[in-house]
């Protein structure tokens, strides 16, 4: 099951609502002062409840998978919280579980095809990949880590371990929320008519981003992206398919982060920002600072740092911590080599780009450079097979020049489908709100009143246009859901 799923939204999405305020109302118990005393319990259950029926949706049987990843990080957190002799005992049992799984789960098929490649005949034992492996472990990972370094108390309540890690919003594809954002909310946490109406708002700019804008270039982007592999049209075909596969994954996953995020609110929980206008960047660093943030903060904190960061050995720190991360991503050669071409475009920046070049340099070719970085990148992230990634990079470096018919008729019959993309890349809402503000400044009401009046017609449009294409709809799947 997706948010972008008709299913979902006009049925698991209304019976969580309802359920969940009928538990709000049985938790709700009035004291003899009469004072308002408020219980989690039906509510956190209703919360697992759905989320575990949202997940066996697609696979049941890995349903069981993470309850045992739960269970097992659970222990292990009791475990270091029993005595001082056995805190460090806690975390280690708890990391080898827990990155064992992952990569028994994620990374034997890779394995054993590398090895079969060498000659060494190593069959094959079909393990498919669980929906979400990698975000949930990794927030079992950071759960254990911070509870080890003091951080955040050990949860001695299963349930609302198994709620923070099993959440349905977040709980497939991000972001990765870490335990202490995220701790005390389990226990107590309030909606306001305002979490409401922003979350509900939140909600609807992600829905839009991946219906109208991410299912389109996708279709875009698989008909320029194959047929250059395998009809090697001209240069303009090649980068009209990787620059709407990079705008694709741009809005599928900063779209999905956006629906977590406003479903989160609208349940009491504040999850952590994942984009920030990224293909707005002047540098690679820059870049990786405004994309996938949870996931940067991750490696940042628990494996660079660790590993001594700045301090020794940096530049096998970078290179270490981006290879992880190529992995993370996917389990295939082709995302591994990801990885260690942003760890070379990173320490040529570290030592070379930031200091000396970028402060004398045009801030319009800044950016160009950066989005030339990002968008070359993709191609390996788009093909999974290193004979596919090479033969696109001959076409995109030394195809044909000019444009062919397939590349004019995909420009101009999605004309404003480019634009409307390339315009929303850009930190339009935070220029609206200012202009608001410019305009009916002197007169809040009006201020307020206009903004409100947006909000409500761009709500409508947006509903009304995503349910109009998600009908019939074939291509529908987020990305970072493989992950």
């Amino acid at each position: 099951m997706v948010f972008s799923d008709l299913f979902f939204l006009f049925v698991f999405l209304p019976s969580v609502a309802c359920c969940y305020l009928l538990a709000y109302l049985a938790d709700t118990q009035w004291l003899s002062k009469g004072q308002l005393k408020k219980s989690f319990t039906l509510r956190n259950a209703v919360l697992v409840l759905f989320s575990l029926l949202f997940y066996a949706w697609g696979e049941p049987v890995y349903v069981l998978l993470m309850l045992i990843c739960v269970a097992l990080t659970y222990l292990c957190g009791r475990l270091m919280a029993w005595k001082p002799t056995t805190h460090q005992l806690g975390l280690v049992l708890g990391l080898i579980v827990n990155i064992g799984i992952l990569s028994i789960f994620k990374y034997t098929g890779m394995l054993v095809e590398t090895l079969n490649q060498l000659g060494l005949h190593v069959p094959d034992p079909k393990i498919s990949l669980p929906i979400g492996i990698s975000f949930y472990v990794f927030q079992s990972i950071s759960y254990l880590v911070d509870v080890y370094r003091g951080d955040n108390p050990v949860q001695k309540n299963f349930g609302r371990l198994l709620l923070y890690i099993s959440m349905f919003p977040q709980l497939i594809a991000g972001p990765i929320v870490r335990y202490g954002r995220v701790a005390e909310e389990l226990e107590d946490r309030h909606v306001t008519q305002q979490d409401l109406a922003e979350g509900i708002q939140r909600f609807l700019m992600g829905l839009g981003k991946k219906v109208i804008l991410a299912n389109q270039f996708s279709e875009l982007a698989g008909q320029f992206m194959h047929a250059t592999v395998g009809d090697a049209p001209t240069v303009a075909g090649a980068w009209m398919g990787v620059i709407a596969f990079s705008l694709q994954i741009y809005f599928d996953f900063s779209g999905y982060s956006d629906m977590a995020i406003g479903i989160g609110r609208c349940l009491g929980f504040h999850f952590n920002e994942n984009f920030n206008h990224p293909y707005i960047c002047t540098s690679i660093t820059d870049f990786w600072r405004r994309w996938h943030i949870s996931l940067c903060s991750f490696f940042r904190d628990y494996v660079y740092i660790p590993l001594g960061g700045n301090r020794r050995h940096q530049v096998l720190n970078i290179c270490v911590v981006w290879f992880l991360t190529g992995l993370w991503h996917g389990a295939d050669w082709t995302f591994a080599m990801w990885g260690i071409y942003f760890a070379l475009v990173v320490l040529f920046e570290k030592y070379f780009y930031l200091k000396k070049i970028q402060p004398h340099l045009w801030r319009p070719l800044q950016h160009v450079y950066a989005l030339m970085i990002v968008i070359i990148g993709r191609v390996l992230f788009y093909f999974d097979d290193l004979d596919q990634v090479f033969a696109f990079y001959k076409v995109l470096f030394g195809g044909a020049i000019g444009f062919d018919f397939i590349a004019e008729s995909g420009w101009w019959n999605n004309f404003w489908l480019w634009i409307i993309g390339i315009v929303l890349c850009l930190p339009v809402g935070e220029w609206l709100s200012k202009l608001n503000t410019r305009v009916f400044g002197k007169v809040p009401v009006l201020a307020v009143s206009a903004e409100t009046i947006f909000k409500i017609a761009f709500g409508i449009m947006v509903i009304v246009l995503s349910v109009a294409l998600l009908v019939g709809a074939t291509n529908n799947a987020f990305i970072y859901t493989r992950f």
